[in-house]
C-alpha cells in the first residue's frame, strides 16, 4: 500500500528511505555470501579438501562483517528518517494551527487534534520509517534473488518468483477491508478521546445536574465500541498473516522440492544446498511486509488526518495596517457547506464610541457573525471592514491588536495572574493589572489568594464562573484595544458578576467601539443600536424603544423572555 499523498509529507526526508533500501539490498548480498560459503564449505568436505576451508571461512566471516554493518547503519538511517518525520510534521502542524489562529479544525475536536498530532504521528513514523523502506525492498529482493539463482537452476529460480506474488495479492486482498476497519478504528479512537476530555471537563455541571451515571454510561458504551473494533483489527492481523504464512512456507517448500529433484538429475550438491537455503529468502521480505501491513494501515489512516489538517483553509491576511474607522459588514453572505447559508445579505455598521448589540433565537447566526468579525472566517459574498480598508487586506497581528474578545469560553492559561495578562499586552504594568482587576471587583479576591503571582489552573478551573468571566475581562481591559466584542459574555454566571460586567460594557463604549452579543435581552436594553438575526437575515434594527413601538420579532422575544423570567421568579 503506496499513499502518494503520505510520500509528499516527506519531500526532505526521501533520501534516507532509498538509503535504508539500498543497505538492505546491500545485507541481502552479504548474506548471500554467508550462505555461498557454507555451501563452499559443504563442496569441500565432500571433495576430502579440509585444508582449503580457509577461503569460505574467509567469505563468510567477511559477510557476517558486513552483515552487521549493513544491518546497523540501515537502522540508524531508519532511526534518523523517523525522528525527522516526526519532528517536520508536528512543527508544520503547530505552525498551521497558528496560522488557522482563532478559527478551529473542521472535524476535529482539541481532543482530536492533540491525539492525531501526539499518537496519530508516532503511528506516522512508523509507516515511513518500517514499512515504506520495507516496501521498496521486498519489491527488489526477490528479483536480485531470481538473477543470482537463474544460472544456477533457471526452473526453480521461476517457480520460486511466480509464487512471490501471491503474497502482496493476499495484501491487496485484505487492504480492501482493513482500510475500512483502521478508518473506523481512529474514528473511534478519536470520539471515545474527545467524549473523555468533555466528560472530565464537565464533571462539575454532570454532578449539579445529576447526569454522570448517564454519562458513565455513555462512556463505557464508547470504551465497548471502541473494543470491539479493536478485537476485529486483531482478528484481520492474524488472518492475513496466517494467509501469508500459508504462501511463505508452501512457496520455500515448492522450492525446496525442485532444488531437491534437481540435485537428483545431477546438479552440483552445494548448487542444491544454495537453492535450498536462498528459497526462504525469497519470502521473507514480502513476509516481514506482510507484519508490518497493520502499522502501514494505522499510519496512514493518522496520515489522512494529518493532510486534512494542513489542507485545512486558512484566513486570509494582506500586509497593510489598520487605520481605523467603523467596524462593518457589507452586505455579506456566509455558507459553512455551501450550500446552506447561515447568513445571507446581511449589513452591519459598528461606529466607534458606541455600543452596538447582536440579538437572535439560536441559531440565527449570531455566532458566523464573531466568526466574521475576528477574522477566522471569510464571507463567500460582500466583506468585512474596518473604516474604508477590507479587514482580509490588514495585517493578522495589526488587526488583532486593535481587537479583543471575551466570550463566554475565554480561556485562561494554566499561570500566573501576571503571566494571564502579559500573554494579552506583553508590556503591561502591574499599576495597570491591579487597575483592570479593580475594575471588574477582583482585585480583592487576588490579594487574599496571593496576589499577581497567584497560579491559575488549567482553564480557570480554581475560579468560580463569574470570576473566571471577571478575569477574563480585566485581562481584556488592561489590553486596552479599539474594537471589543463580547459574545455571550455573561452567560451562566451570577448576577453580581454579571452587573459588573455590564457596568464595564457600559463605561468602555464611551470611548471604544463595543459589540455585544446576548441571547438575554434585557442585557442589550442600553444599547445604541440593536440588531436582530433571523433564519440568517436581518430583520430588524433599532434602538430597544424603537424595535418594542414596532413589534415584530425583537419584541415577540423580549416580552416571551420577560413571562418566563416573572413565571421563575413567582414559581
Amino acid at each position: 500500500m503506496l499513499d502518494k499523498k503520505l510520500l509528499t509529507l516527506i519531500r526532505g526526508q526521501r533520501k534516507y528511505i532509498v538509503y535504508a533500501v539500498l543497505l538492505s539490498l546491500a545485507g541481502l548480498l552479504a548474506n548471500l555470501a554467508i550462505t555461498a560459503g557454507i555451501c563452499w564449505i559443504f563442496r569441500q568436505v565432500i571433495a576430502g579438501q579440509p585444508d582449503a576451508l580457509w577461503r569460505p571461512l574467509m567469505v563468510m566471516a567477511a559477510g557476517i562483517l558486513l552483515r552487521f554493518v549493513f544491518t546497523v547503519t540501515a537502522g540508524d538511517l531508519k532511526t534518523r528518517l523517523g525522528s525527522g518525520v516526526k519532528r517536520d510534521l508536528r512543527r508544520r502542524a503547530y505552525d498551521k494551527i497558528l496560522r488557522l489562529g482563532v478559527r478551529s479544525t473542521e472535524d476535529m475536536s482539541m481532543a482530536g487534534l492533540t491525539q492525531v498530532t501526539m499518537e496519530g504521528i508516532e503511528q506516522l513514523d512508523l509507516y515511513y520509517s518500517a514499512y515504506l523502506p520495507q516496501f521498496f525492498y521486498s519489491m527488489i529482493a526477490p528479483l536480485v534473488l531470481f538473477l543470482i539463482c537463474l544460472r544456477l537452476d533457471w526452473p526453480t529460480a521461476l517457480v520460486l518468483l511466480c509464487c512471490v506474488p501471491l503474497i502482496p495479492v493476499s495484501i491487496v486482498a485484505v487492504s480492501r477491508y482493513a482500510k475500512k476497519i483502521f478508518a473506523k478504528y481512529w474514528g473511534k479512537y478519536t470520539s471515545m478521546g474527545d467524549g473523555f476530555l468533555d466528560s472530565v471537563q464537565g464533571l462539575k455541571e454532570l454532578k449539579i445536574f445529576q447526569a454522570d451515571e448517564a454519562r458513565n454510561r455513555q462512556m463505557n458504551r464508547q470504551a465497548e465500541e471502541f473494543r470491539r473494533i479493536t478485537m476485529k483489527v486483531l482478528v484481520m492481523q492474524l488472518a492475513s498473516t496466517t494467509i501469508m504464512d500459508f504462501i511463505a512456507y508452501g512457496g520455500a517448500g515448492l522450492g525446496v522440492c525442485l532444488a531437491i529433484r534437481a540435485g537428483l538429475h545431477g546438479t552440483d550438491p552445494a548448487v542444491c544446498l544454495f537453492l535450498i537455503l536462498v528459497a526462504v529468502e525469497f519470502f521473507l521480505p514480502l513476509r516481514s511486509l506482510g507484519s508490518a501491513f497493520h502499522v502501514a494501515m494505522n499510519g496512514a489512516s493518522a496520515g489522512q488526518k494529518i493532510i486534512r489538517l494542513l489542507d485545512e483553509e486558512e484566513p486570509r491576511w494582506g500586509s497593510r495596517e489598520p487605520a481605523g474607522g467603523a467596524l462593518a459588514l457589507d452586505h455579506v453572505t456566509f455558507s459553512y457547506d455551501g450550500q446552506r447559508q447561515v447568513l445571507r445579505d446581511v449589513s452591519m455598521v459598528f461606529p466607534p464610541r458606541s455600543l452596538t448589540a447582536i440579538v437572535g433565537e439560536s441559531g440565527a447566526g449570531k455566532s458566523t457573525v464573531v466568526s466574521l468579525l475576528s477574522g477566522s472566517r471569510e464571507p463567500n459574498q460582500g466583506q468585512v471592514l474596518l473604516g474604508d480598508d477590507p479587514v482580509n487586506t490588514l495585517s493578522r497581528e495589526g488587526y488583532y491588536r486593535r481587537l479583543a474578545v471575551v466570550s463566554c469560553g475565554t480561556y485562561l492559561f494554566n499561570d500566573t495572574v501576571r503571566a494571564n495578562f502579559q500573554l494579552a499586552a506583553p508590556q503591561v504594568g502591574e499599576q495597570a493589572i491591579w487597575a483592570a482587576l479593580e475594575q471588574v471587583r477582583l482585585d480583592g479576591f487576588i490579594r487574599q489568594a496571593g496576589g499577581l503571582d497567584r497560579v491559575i489552573n488549567e482553564d480557570g478551573t480554581n475560579l468560580s464562573g463569574g470570576q473566571k468571566q471577571r478575569l477574563a475581562l480585566a485581562i481584556a481591559l488592561a489590553a486596552d484595544r479599539d474594537l471589543y466584542l463580547f459574545d455571550e459574555a455573561t452567560s451562566n454566571i451570577d448576577a453580581d458578576s454579571e452587573a459588573v460586567i455590564l457596568d464595564n460594557i457600559h463605561r468602555l463604549a464611551r470611548d471604544k467601539t463595543v459589540i455585544l452579543i446576548s441571547h438575554r435581552l434585557a442585557n442589550v436594553e442600553g444599547a445604541d443600536r440593536i440588531y436582530v438575526l433571523a433564519g440568517g437575515q436581518l430583520a430588524q434594527s433599532g434602538t430597544h424603544g424603537q424595535l418594542l413601538e414596532v413589534g415584530g420579532e425583537y419584541a415577540r422575544m423580549y416580552r416571551a423572555q420577560k413571562e418566563l423570567e416573572e413565571v421563575n421568579v413567582h414559581g
